[in-house]
């Protein structure tokens, strides 16, 4: 039953954050490629007028990070066998990572730098996250293989990201390294109630 609670969590954590992130787009200043493409995650949460629905954003920070708090101390703790200490710091780093990004909006030169704070946490502590959890598991399975790749992608693409902040299509390499996560949550979510 514990089993199923986290991944119910999970899920909806991650499909919220997805439907949230194309309606924020839809009603953004600008064409939905376009906000996708050339625009920011953090740039749908800043309460002005290109974001309307920025507090919608911004709930989809927290509620997944919530979600991931949740399922991860409620349950998925219970299929890590090795260091489960550096998996709870990892999941506390990344999880207040997130809810920092939805909390303190970017665009705020006195608060800009508590953002970028949380988002690093978020992406760099989330996919690392995500390879170590790949093996700190026992087993190497189907499900461990695709979470480290997708902790492997995420974490190259935020470095490129990092190397490339004046490019325009840096917006497409932030999301990169954030959907592997996302993708993640929604995955762990259908392995949790495949559980018994």
């Amino acid at each position: 039953m514990r089993s199923k609670v986290a991944g119910i969590v999970l899920i909806i954590g991650s499909l919220y954050y997805i439907v949230a992130e194309a309606i924020s787009a839809t009603f953004f200043k600008a064409s939905f490629a376009n906000t996708y493409i050339f625009h920011t995650i953090s740039e749908l949460g800043i309460p002005n007028a290109n974001s309307p629905l920025f507090w919608l954003m911004n709930s989809a920070f927290i509620l997944i990070g919530l979600a991931l708090l949740f399922a991860n101390f409620y349950k998925f703790k219970d299929y890590i066998i090795k260091n489960k200490a550096i998996f709870y710091i990892l999941t506390l780093v990344t999880s207040l990572g997130v809810i920092i990004v939805g909390l303190i909006h970017g665009g705020n030169p006195l608060t800009s730098g508590y953002h970028t704070l949380g988002a690093i946490m978020a992406i760099l502590g989330g996919n690392i996250l995500l390879i170590l959890v790949s093996r700190l598991m026992g087993e190497f399975g189907k499900y461990q293989i695709i979470t480290l790749i997708l902790g492997l992608i995420g974490f190259v693409v935020f470095w490129i990201m990092c190397f490339n902040m004046e490019s325009i299509y840096m917006p497409v390499f932030e999301r990169l390294s954030v959907y592997t996560m996302i993708i993640w949550s929604f995955l762990t979510g259908v392995f949790l109630i495949r559980c018994k």
